[in-house]
């Protein structure tokens, strides 16, 4: 039997055989396999006394699943849980908890939008971020960001795309947006990338990188006429 944290109870006697614990920074972490999701979180709200449900969301682990986690507490004293399951990408299935928690269901509902895992048993896996007609999921890993590449961007216009600018840069592209050349609807009908143009050498006379400037020398004649009109203006 092993207690972990404030667990009253081993974490096997309390969430299965499979269960895991750990805690850090002041929170204990619960990881349970996907069928006794629902289970866990019954003993977490009767067992543990975390009545307060707090958020549940999602991360995309490439190469594991999707790891589903529920955030929820204890209020006297104050103690908090996390609870997480892993649903792997080919069938992201979970029970929904919201007859355990029923403020998961707005929750859940955002977790289905953005990365697809289905939550059998909500009453309503309706959109409620995206527009209806939205078409993936945006946080998955495997989520191609092409808005800019399959729709023209309303804003300013980069260097080279309207009539009016200069010529056209080489695009920063963030991670994960595919380069207008190679994917979307003007697909080898961009010209290739400028070749960045050789720095010039450098000239007679200049400094090299770090070299500090001359120092300027005064004359004494120099001296005399600025002391001269120091006392006159002290006049």
């Amino acid at each position: 039997m092993t207690t972990v944290g404030w667990l009253p109870a081993g974490v096997e006697d309390l969430f299965g055989a499979q269960a895991t614990a750990e805690e850090a920074y002041e929170v204990l972490t619960v990881d349970v396999p996907s069928d006794a999701w629902i289970p866990a979180l019954e003993t977490a709200r009767d067992r543990l006394g975390c009545t307060f449900f707090d958020w549940l969301s999602a991360v995309d682990e490439p190469g594991t699943g999707f790891r589903v986690t529920a955030h929820v507490a204890a209020l006297s004293p104050v103690r908090r849980l996390l609870l997480r399951t892993t649903v792997p990408h080919e069938s992201p299935v979970l029970p929904s908890a919201v007859d355990v928690y029923a403020g998961a269901a707005w929750h859940e509902r955002e977790t289905h939008e953005m990365f697809g895992v289905d939550f059998t048993g909500h009453p309503g896996l309706d959109h409620l971020l995206l527009p209806e007609n939205f078409e993936g999921h945006p946080l998955r890993k495997d989520f191609v960001l092409a808005a800019r590449v399959a729709k023209a961007w309303p804003g300013a216009k980069e260097p080279g795309e309207s009539e009016h600018g200069g010529p056209k840069r080489r695009q920063m592209l963030p991670p994960g947006v595919p380069d207008p050349n190679e994917w979307g609807p003007l697909k080898g009908q961009l010209p290739p990338a400028p070749a960045r143009p050789a720095r010039r050498a450098a000239t007679a006379g200049a400094r090299t990188p770090g070299e500090r400037p001359p120092r300027r020398t005064r004359s004494v004649s120099e001296g005399s006429a600025s002391q001269t009109a120091g006392e006159a203006g002290a006049g």
